[in-house]
C-alpha cells in the first residue's frame, strides 16, 4: 500500500497545480502522410509536423530524426525529496524552512501542501512517525475541497504513519476518513485502486487491534476494488494461515505470487509467507525452496534473515541417495 500511494502521488507531483490536470492521449486521430508527389519539395516547402504524424521527409527523402523528449523539469517538491536522499537531516531542515516560508499564505496553497508532504515523507524515513503524521495532515488541509481523491491519499499516508508508530486506533480513524467521501457513480480503475489500498491499511490496523473478522472483511473489499494488488492477497493469505485455514492461505499466496512482478519489493515477503504456509501444511521441500528463493532474491532483507533462521532449524536437505530420514521438526514460526 505504501508503494501504491507513493507512486500515485509522486507520479503527479503532489499538490502542485499539475496534479489536478490529467494529461490524456492526443485527441487528434492519426492522420497518414499524404502520398508522394512527382516533384521534390525544397526544404523550405516541407510543412511542420502535425502531432501524431510521421516526421516529414527532408530534401534527401530520409525522415527527419524525431526530436528527443526533454527531461521533466525538477520541481521544488522533487528537489526537496532528492535533498533528503543525499542527506536526510539536511533535507528535513530544508523541508522545514520551505514549509515555514510557504505557510505564510493566508489561504490553502499548493506550495504549502507540497512542502508539508515532503517533510512528512522525510520524517517517516527518519523514524519520526508522529511528526510524519502531523505533516501529512497539514498537507491534506491544503487540498481543495473538490479534490477528494488527493485528500484521501494524504489521509491514508497519515494513517500509514500512525500505524508505523503503533497507533492503530488513530490509523484506523484516518483510513475511515479517507473512505468517507462516496465514490463516483462510475469510479475509475485508479479511484478503486486507491480505495483498495485504504482497505488494506484498515485491515492492518484491525489486525493490530485484534479485530480479525473485520480485517477479513476489509481484505474482501480490497480484493473487489483492487483485485490486482498483490499486497492484499499476501495479507489475506497471512490472515487465513493464522486462522489455520491452510487451503485458503495457499490459494491466496499463489494469487499474490502471480501478481507480483519481477523486482517487486513484495517478492521477499510473499516467498517467506509461502514457505511458512507450506511448512505448516507438511510440505517441507516446498517450504525449503520458498525460503531459499527469498535468500537469493533479497539476501540483505529482514525476510532473508528470517528465512535463513527457518532453514537452519530444519537443517540441510537430505541427499537423494541417502535412506529416508525422519521428518525434520517444524521450525519455530512467528505468528
Amino acid at each position: 500500500m505504501l508503494i501504491l500511494l507513493s507512486a500515485l502521488i509522486a507520479a503527479q507531483d503532489p499538490l502542485s497545480l499539475d496534479v489536478w490536470h490529467q494529461i490524456g492521449p492526443n485527441p487528434r486521430q492519426y492522420e497518414p502522410s499524404p502520398l508522394p508527389i512527382p516533384r521534390r519539395k525544397k526544404v523550405t516547402e516541407v510543412p511542420p509536423p502535425v502531432p501524431g504524424q510521421t516526421a516529414p521527409a527532408t530534401q534527401t527523402g530520409i525522415p527527419a530524426a524525431p526530436a528527443q523528449p526533454s527531461a521533466p523539469r525538477p520541481t521544488r517538491y522533487t528537489l526537496c525529496l532528492a535533498a533528503g536522499e543525499k542527506d536526510l537531516a539536511a533535507g528535513i531542515a530544508a523541508a522545514r524552512a520551505w514549509l515555514a516560508e510557504a505557510s505564510k499564505a493566508a489561504t490553502p496553497d499548493t506550495a504549502h501542501g507540497a512542502a508539508a508532504q515532503c517533510l512528512g515523507q522525510l520524517l517517516l524515513q527518519q523514524g519520526d512517525s508522529a511528526g510524519a503524521e502531523g505533516a501529512f495532515v497539514e498537507s491534506a488541509g491544503q487540498v481543495p475541497a473538490d479534490k477528494p481523491a488527493a485528500m484521501a491519499a494524504l489521509q491514508t499516508m497519515a494513517g500509514n504513519a500512525a500505524l508505523a508508530g503503533g497507533r492503530a486506533e488513530t490509523a484506523l480513524g484516518w483510513y475511515d476518513k479517507a473512505l468517507a467521501p462516496l465514490p463516483a457513480a462510475a469510479p475509475s480503475a485508479e479511484d478503486n485502486a486507491v480505495r483498495g489500498a485504504v482497505q488494506i491499511g484498515r485491515a492492518r490496523a484491525l489486525v493490530a487491534l485484534g479485530r480479525l473478522p473485520e480485517a477479513s472483511g476489509a481484505l474482501q473489499e480490497a480484493h473487489r476494488l483492487a483485485p490486482n494488488d498483490p499486497e492484499g492477497w499476501l495479507l489475506s493469505a497471512t490472515l487465513a494461515r493464522r486462522g489455520k485455514d491452510l487451503e485458503r492461505a495457499q490459494r491466496d499466496i499463489e494469487v499474490a505470487a502471480s501478481l507480483a512482478g519481477h523486482g517487486d519489493p513484495l517478492g521477499a515477503p510473499i516467498g517467506l509467507e509461502a514457505g511458512v504456509i507450506a511448512m505448516l501444511d507438511g510440505r517441507e521441500q516446498a517450504a525449503r525452496k520458498s525460503w531459499e528463493s527469498v535468500v537469493a532474491l533479497a539476501p540483505d532483507s529482514p525476510e532473508a534473515a528470517t528465512a535463513k533462521g527457518y532453514l537452519d532449524q530444519i537443517g540441510p536437505a537430505p541427499a537423494s541417495s541417502a535412506p529416508a530420514a525422519a521428518p525434520a521438526a517444524a521450525p519455530e514460526i512467528a505468528r
